[in-house]
């Protein structure tokens, strides 16, 4: 990988200008050192933006460092001994407070550590910064930039492996996993959003380690928050989603942290529908086809964390409900409820890890119910012709703004681009004329402003036909519905007499 040094002091230049506290506490403290470290070095070395500025100031008591701050904005302070202060410059609209630090050192505390907040953290004005570096996690992020100096501060050797394209852990890479058990999933995540290749020992030690994600403490907490699972593989699965789900594999996340997943391994699909291979196979396609070009294309929009996870759990019930000829004496190899079962274990799988972490609005947000409701609807091609389907169906699957229907179009585009016939080539016939009519439909909706309310109530139904509340009453408003969304009524009266029409049968 190329590295973008000048993108860098160009970036920090802007900074300086955006943050007019710096060049003041350069003034007030010539003594000092500010240095921007951990992320943000690392992503303008790479050449991408960022939002997330961190900063080590050395050479500054705290005290002085905190009165001085106190005068440029608003001031939090984080922990006793923690040394970070959290900080709002006046006047700079951030997502997210500035992170001021001074130096420190860090060790665990707990007998069977492996969380963060297992350490004890000590700073010091006083330390040198190389120290404080080699507390970090992986030698990407141990790079300071001397905001001063203008040069860069690396023992050890992170420009060298962002270069290389390589993720190493600092030190002891079994020393560094211990200390936090979270950074095996941060280590897969940069491995994702970075295309990283790991360092030969630090991935044989982050194997070695990945059962710590499930340890607890003596009071029976996990040590690894279910929350910072979610985060962690909600990002990477977004970021890249073969390799997430190659390397959660492959370093056994997943054997420890969604089992279910594993079951998809060597369970046979019918060769009549699937010659890719078997569900696990079919999957990885399925996620190689949301991040392709071809999706890009197709829908001309970045698929979401709800997206992503509704592919990788939308054949999870396969297992479960698997039917063979030979054990069961069925036709063929059959998978009967698989929808319904698949919804139940991604809901159950989403409360577990806590995928609903991230906040609504996010691309990251998970929402649980409409995971298990993409998953649940996923076959609805299968189980019918598009052409004989309601379209009040289609409404209420796609049009609905309740529903995460486009969401439901994304899986099933995946599934159908990796489902492979002996032709060798996925047939996506239903699928396309499916969006001919739900692009009909909002054609028809666009020349009203909106999808058209329902004609008729269901108490002028009861009125009009003389019947008690009941099924028949929903089975008539279903049939003006589907008249109204096919062009065939307009209007309430015609609607009525539509209805009476049907009550007294042809002339």
């Amino acid at each position: 990988m190329a590295l973008f040094v000048d993108h860098l002091w160009r970036k920090i230049d802007q900074s300086r200008a955006a943050f007019p506290f710096l060049a003041a506490l350069e003034t007030r403290f010539p003594e000092g050192e500010i240095y921007l470290v951990g992320g943000a070095v690392r992503d303008l070395l790479l050449g991408r933006e960022t939002k997330d500025f961190d900063f080590l100031v050395r050479g500054i008591p705290a005290e002085k460092l905190r009165d001085f701050l106190k005068l440029h904005g608003k001031v939090n302070w984080v922990g006793k001994n923690f040394g970070v202060y959290k900080f709002a410059p006046h006047g700079a609209v951030l997502e997210e407070q500035i992170d001021i630090a001074l130096p420190r050192t860090e060790r665990a505390f707990l007998k069977g550590g492996g969380g963060r907040r297992d350490f004890e953290v000590q700073s010091d004005a006083a330390l040198p910064v190389e120290e404080d570096l080699r507390r970090r996690d992986f030698t990407v992020n141990a790079i300071a930039a001397d905001l001063r100096k203008k040069s860069l501060v690396d023992p050890f050797g992170g420009g060298n492996d962002l270069k290389a394209g390589l993720l190493r852990a600092v030190g002891d890479p079994a020393q560094r996993f211990a200390e936090d058990s979270s950074r095996l999933l941060r280590a897969l995540r940069f491995a994702c959003q970075f295309q990283f290749r790991f360092e030969e020992k630090t991935w044989t030690a982050l194997r070695a380690a990945i059962g710590a994600l499930n340890a607890k403490r003596e009071d029976g907490s996990e040590i690894v928050p279910r929350e910072i699972i979610a985060k962690e593989l909600i990002k990477a699965i977004v970021s890249d989603p073969v390799r997430a789900f190659d390397l959660w594999d492959e370093s056994g996340a997943f054997a420890e942290l969604i089992p279910e997943l594993l079951r998809m391994k060597g369970c046979p699909q019918p060769e009549i529908y699937h010659t890719e291979g078997d569900v696990w196979i079919h999957t990885r396609l399925a996620l190689s086809v949301l991040a392709s070009p071809v999706f890009q294309a197709e829908f001309q929009q970045p698929y979401d964390a709800e997206t992503a996870l509704a592919v990788l759990f939308h054949d999870i019930g396969k297992p479960y409900t698997l039917q063979t000829p030979e054990r069961d004496g069925v036709d063929r190899i059959r998978f009967n409820g698989h929808d319904q079962i698949g919804a139940r274990l991604a809901r159950e799988i989403a409360a577990r890890l806590k995928l609903s972490t991230f906040t609504k609005g996010s691309r990251y947000h998970v929402n649980e119910e409409a995971l298990a409701w993409l998953i649940e609807k996923h076959l609805i091609l299968v189980q019918g012709e598009v052409d004989q389907m309601r379209a009040a169906t289609i409404e209420k699957h796609f049009l609905n703004p309740q529903r995460p229907g486009h969401k439901l179009l994304h899986l099933i585009f995946c599934d159908g681009s990796a489902t492979v016939p002996p032709s060798g080539s996925p047939q996506l016939v239903s699928y396309r004329r499916l969006r001919e009519r739900i692009t009909g439909m909002e054609a028809m909706a666009a020349s009203r402003a909106r999808i058209p309310a329902p004609l008729l109530s269901g108490e002028e139904v009861m009125a009009l036909l003389g019947i008690p509340p009941g099924p028949e009453v929903g089975s008539v408003l279903a049939l003006v519905r589907e008249e109204q969304l096919s062009g065939r009524l307009t209007d309430r009266e015609g609607a009525i007499a539509f209805l009476k029409k049907q009550r007294t049968g042809p002339a």
